[in-house]
């Protein structure tokens, strides 16, 4: 934009546990299908 370099959007997901830990990470991801493999994940 304009010359200048910029990251944009970045998605990430946590994964909590019951303790209130974070069990697993998603770094980039993408909309389509994601939900389904995060329920499948629980």
């Amino acid at each position: 934009m304009y010359g200048k370099k910029f990251m944009g959007v970045e998605r990430t997901t946590f994964l909590i546990d019951e303790k209130g830990k974070i069990a697993q990470t998603y770094e980039k991801v993408t909309v389509d299908g994601h939900a389904q493999a995060l329920l499948e994940a629980v």
